[in-house]
């Protein structure tokens, strides 16, 4: 395995890689919301860079590129308009997102220039010791004393047009992330395009879900000796779900919007009529005792899971990195709706603020990668992609134009690298 990461804008290194040289593009690049205020997130990529892209992906390659919500329309229709076919949306979704959005009864309050009455406590968060370290904001030395709690008070509308609009709010809660897949066009059918370039298709047993469930179709028809066929039969595969195009994270949030159900049943004839209805054709294997269906249950338990990265997995590999005070955003409550305000600053060695969980990279990586490809991601951040394409034994190319982030990046990345040396001994 080899990896690279080049410090520089990804436009410009981009024409720097051959034609038709990279297997797969993994990336999570800028969703042009603006976020905590960084210049790099002021727009989605050019179709420019996706041209690029399309022209060092070998015939077939795919590219998976996270979007925001609000933003997926121009990213798709980028990466479409540079000459990519867009097969497929992944859903990654959460519970743990936080509402951005603006208290409009206290906002008319403030405009009026009138005082609300506090009425109770929403949340109260602690006090944190004191430490000196960098200030990511500053680029100097700070020293944080120990911080008196923060009480997030709740509080009543001051004016009738206060009250007339209590409760109102800006924003959903962000609970999901699309996921673009798109492939450059094949030169011939799928078949011989994956035997001369070895891209083309996805991984479907490789990011299979779960070891149980999922079915097959046997060659032998079911009830062929009474002189007719209905086709094949069906026979349990036990090796597990066939990929979705929707990932959870597992939070009790996003299990509890999937009912409790048994494994789901393929639907055959007219109406709608399933396996287990009972009717149409389900009554001849009904005769047999046969089976049919995916023999899981339990809700979400049939998608793949996958929790937003840890900090664990954040900053693995930058042990030796400075600490950084970096602003988290959007984790302090400000009443029943929260508002649009970062938290305090906290310590963090990997000061990204967008990092993607090993896991899901891995998953993905997998999933449009051939055994031995290169994956390349032109927004490399802090090096999720490629720490996923080597322990998953692919080959990395990346690319950052902040150099922070590539010091990270790379370290992340030589720690999976020696932990993949350590299991090949």
């Amino acid at each position: 395995m080899t990896w690279t990461i080049h410090n520089g804008d990804c436009l410009e290194v981009l024409r720097t890689l051959p034609a038709d040289s990279v297997d797969a593009i993994v990336t999570d690049p800028p969703y042009g919301l603006a976020f905590m205020g960084k210049k790099w997130d002021y727009d989605v990529p050019s179709e420019a860079i996706w041209r690029e892209c399309l022209r060092v992906l070998k015939p077939g390659g795919h590219l998976l590129a996270f979007a925001g919500t609000r933003t997926q329309h121009r990213m798709a229709v980028r990466i479409e308009d540079a000459g990519f076919e867009i097969r497929d949306m992944i859903a990654w979704v959460y519970g743990s997102g936080f509402p951005k959005s603006l208290d409009v009864s206290k906002a008319i309050d403030k405009a009026a220039g009138a005082e609300r009455e506090v009425v109770g406590v929403s949340s109260v968060t602690g006090a944190r010791q004191s430490r000196t370290m960098d200030d990511g904001n500053k680029g100097t030395r700070r020293t944080y004393q120990n911080d008196e709690p923060v009480v997030n008070y709740i509080t009543a509308p001051a004016t009738e047009a206060a009250r007339q609009w209590s409760g109102w709010g800006t924003a959903l809660k962000p609970a999901m992330e699309p996921i673009t897949v798109a492939r450059k066009p094949l030169v011939g059918t799928v078949a011989a395009n994956v035997l001369e370039h070895g891209t083309g298709a996805l991984n479907v047993d490789g990011c299979r879900v779960g070891a149980d469930g999922g079915t097959t179709r046997s060659e032998q028809a079911p009830y062929a000796e009474s002189g007719w066929r209905t086709g094949h039969k069906v026979e349990p595969l036990n090796a597990g779900r066939w990929p979705a195009n929707l990932i959870h994270d597992g939070s009790d949030e996003v299990v509890g919007m999937f009912p409790q159900a048994g494994g789901g049943y393929g639907v055959r004839g007219k109406g709608g009529q399933t396996y287990a209805s009972g009717k149409g054709f389900a009554n001849t294997l009904a005769l047999t005792g046969q089976e049919v269906g995916y023999g899981d249950s339990g809700s979400a338990a049939r998608f793949f899971y996958c929790a937003k990265a840890s900090k664990a997995d954040r900053d693995e590999g930058c042990e030796g990195l400075a600490e950084r005070l970096t602003m988290r955003y959007g984790e302090k409550a400000q009443g029943p709706l929260p508002q649009q305000t970062p938290s305090k600053p906290v310590p963090q060695r990997n000061h990204h603020p967008t990092v993607k969980p090993t896991a899901l990279m891995r998953y993905l990586c997998r999933l449009v990668a051939p055994p031995g490809g290169v994956v390349l991601d032109p927004f490399t951040g802090s090096g999720s992609t490629g720490k996923a394409s080597i322990l998953e034994h692919f080959n990395f190319i990346g690319i950052e134009r902040e150099a922070e982030y590539c010091e990270i990046a790379r370290a992340r990345i030589s720690k999976a690298e020696r932990d993949v040396s350590k299991e090949l001994l």
